[in-house]
């Protein structure tokens, strides 16, 4: 299985951006399907956005449609997460997940490897 680290994450103000990376471990990184999950305090982990090993299609969350942006680089082995407009809402640990089927890759049960997590904190 591919091995994932994330970075990236901080603290910003409400409104402000911040990009996610998170790079992959292995050559194999174009057989992947990549995406972001997070998890707020108390919460459970949710979908926000992947893409095909291809580069498309893509698929966000509602809550980050029109203010997050996924993209990946294959010759870099890394995916990264551009978050604009953010909201105290977006506050959680991101991780980063791989997977090679790309049917149900939104619900997160069955996903290859996942990322250790980078904390995200907006403040308000």
């Amino acid at each position: 299985q591919v091995q994932l680290v994330e970075s990236g994450g901080g603290l910003v103000q409400a409104g402000g951006s911040l990009r996610l990376s998170c790079a992959a471990s292995r050559s194999t990184f174009m057989t992947y399907h990549m995406g972001w999950f997070r998890q707020a305090p108390g919460k459970e982990r949710e979908f926000v956005a992947v893409m095909s090993r291809s580069g498309a299609p893509t698929s966000y969350a509602d809550s980050v449609k029109g203010r997050f942006t996924i993209s990946r680089d294959n010759a870099k082995n890394t995916v990264y997460l551009q978050m604009n407009s953010l909201k105290p809402e977006d506050t959680a640990v991101y991780f980063c997940a791989a997977k090679t089927n790309l049917l149900g890759f939104t619900t997160g049960h069955t996903i290859d490897s996942w990322g250790q997590g980078t904390q995200v904190t907006v403040s308000s």
